[in-house]
C-alpha cells in the first residue's frame, strides 16, 4: 500500500513548480540556485513531494526571488 503525499507539500510543490516555471528556469537551475541536487528539486515537484524544512523553503524562495509567503500562501 502506497502512502498518500500530504496535501501541504503537494500544494507547496505546486506552487514551487509554477513560479520556477515563470521565472523560465529548469529544474537544474534551480538545484544549482538553491546549492542542492537536481534529484532533490525533482523529489520536490513529484508526485510524492517530501516534508521539507522551513530553512530548506527558504532556500527556495529566495532562488526564485519570491518571500515565503508566497509560496506558503495558496
Amino acid at each position: 500500500m502506497r502512502l498518500m503525499s500530504n496535501p501541504i507539500n503537494l500544494k507547496l510543490s505546486q506552487k514551487i513548480k509554477e513560479i520556477r516555471m515563470k521565472r523560465g528556469y529548469t529544474q537544474e537551475d534551480l538545484a544549482e540556485l538553491v546549492k542542492t541536487s537536481y534529484k532533490y528539486i525533482q523529489r520536490i515537484e513529484g508526485k510524492n513531494p517530501p516534508d521539507l524544512r522551513v530553512s530548506s523553503v527558504e532556500k527556495i524562495a529566495k532562488a526564485l526571488g519570491v518571500k515565503l509567503g508566497r509560496l506558503l500562501d495558496y
